[in-house]
């Protein structure tokens, strides 16, 4: 296979100019990409059928790979953070109408529930972190 550099680079500088889609390297690097990353989610949610996908997975590896690198976290799960950013914003159920009515918060904080997609979208704009930090 040759590889056809000219319109591959062509084609590079453009998507750059479109989306942040390389190693993130620094914070405001991470800033762009978990804006790109969250404007993504709310267009493609859970259809991997969706053309934008692939792109937004590969997006949310960058993510993950910057983070691992740059915040030393614990092993904590969507509900173990979402619980702590509950506690530092005096956030009680009724305050998170995001996530349906209280007894389902009781659910996802006491693990029998899970956060979806939605969830996590909705959780990501309020609190203004990534939508990875509840995956």
């Amino acid at each position: 296979m040759t590889l056809a550099v000219q319109p591959l680079t062509a084609a590079w500088g453009n998507l750059h100019t479109l989306i942040p889609f390389f190693p993130i390297r620094d914070e405001q690097q991470y800033e762009q990409a978990a804006e790109a990353l969250n404007s993504l989610l709310d267009i493609v949610g859970e259809d991997e059928n969706h053309p934008l996908y692939d792109l937004t997975d590969t997006l949310g590896m960058l993510l993950f790979a910057y983070e691992e690198q740059h915040f030393a976290t614990p092993d904590a799960s969507g509900a173990d953070i979402l619980r702590f950013l509950m506690d530092e914003h005096g956030l009680t159920a009724a305050d998170l109408p995001e996530i349906g009515d209280e007894s389902l918060l009781t659910d996802i904080l006491a693990g029998t529930r899970s956060l979806t997609v939605d969830h996590v979208k909705a959780l990501s704009r309020r609190f203004h972190v990534a939508a990875a930090t509840f995956v």
